[in-house]
């Protein structure tokens, strides 16, 4: 489980080390996982078939999927890794803000509060540290829209299987972003469409490794651990890609002292929600009993 958490951190690591533009990197990544994850699920049989609506219905979030990616690495290109994921822990206030609103129900006080620090650590880095207050700001954007993908896969979750999922999200995010990827180049222009021979080989480890071996992990982790536990080890994601940048790049030396302040925000935040979930599960197992 943790060896896949890792190999999450590395795609930071590969948005700065690949060096096309984000949405390129983000175009063939969805490009080559569609083509490994549909032909593995294909050959073992294991990819359902589905309606043409059922299809749009995943696609459309594949393309929230594929929009957070282009933003995440526009934001770790504007900056570095080690702010890129950072933002992404706005994610747990965003989505304690949005998703009772379109669940419609009651906000929970704790999550918002909780949620809170993180976004004071965010607030503290981005008012303090104006080197990159756009890199920031680009993260801050990839956080809320893998909020509302978030949201909108829970939902898949109750009508479609894991693997039908998955497969359709990396090929419906494709088509998606393929559409949009004429604007996206008029804005943002590139000297050239076709990755140098290096970076075709790291784009193929990203698909290859990081986002379908790390799928098959935690698929096969799924099988002898709960879902509780993936999901609470991937908070430590963000703290594994910051380790890596700092290993890797030598980060340490580009952040200043207010960015530290506002990761111990957020970490202390997490770990206050890890303690809480992990509390309210034992209170609920020991009513059970």
């Amino acid at each position: 489980m943790h060896l896949s958490v890792l190999l999450a951190g590395f795609t930071g690591v590969f948005g700065r080390l690949i060096e096309i533009n984000a949405g390129l990197i983000t175009w063939y990544r969805l490009f080559f996982s569609a083509i490994f994850l549909f032909l593995i699920f294909r050959a073992t049989g294991r990819l359902q078939k589905e309606s043409n609506i059922n299809i749009v219905r995943i696609g459309f979030v594949g393309l929230l999927l594929a929009l957070h990616w282009v933003f995440f690495y526009a934001s770790i290109k504007f900056s570095n890794i080690s702010i890129g994921v950072v933002c992404f822990s706005l994610g747990g206030f965003f989505t304690a803000l949005i998703e009772p609103l379109m669940n419609r129900r009651q906000h929970s006080i704790p999550e918002l509060i909780l949620s809170s620090l993180t976004l004071c650590g965010i607030a503290l880095i981005f008012g303090l540290d104006t080197t990159y207050r756009f890199g920031i700001m680009l993260g801050t954007i990839s956080s809320l829209i893998v909020t509302f993908y978030t949201i909108y896969n829970k939902r898949l979750t109750r009508s479609f299987g894991s693997v039908t999922i998955t497969t359709y999200t990396m090929i419906g995010g494709w088509i998606g972003l393929s559409l949009l990827m004429p604007f996206y180049l008029f804005v943002e222009p590139s000297a050239t469409l076709i990755p140098s021979a290096r970076d075709t080989g790291y784009l193929l480890i990203l698909a290859l490794v990081c986002t379908v071996l790390m799928y098959l992990m935690i698929t096969e982790a799924l099988q002898k651990i709960s879902a509780f536990t993936v999901n609470l080890s991937f908070n430590l994601e963000p703290l594994y890609s910051i380790v890596l940048a700092i290993i890797i790049y030598r980060e340490n030396a580009e952040l200043s002292w207010a960015f530290y302040i506002g990761l111990t925000l957020i970490v202390f935040s997490v770990v206050l929600q890890m303690y809480r979930v992990i509390r309210q599960k034992q209170l609920a197992t020991a009513d059970i009993k």
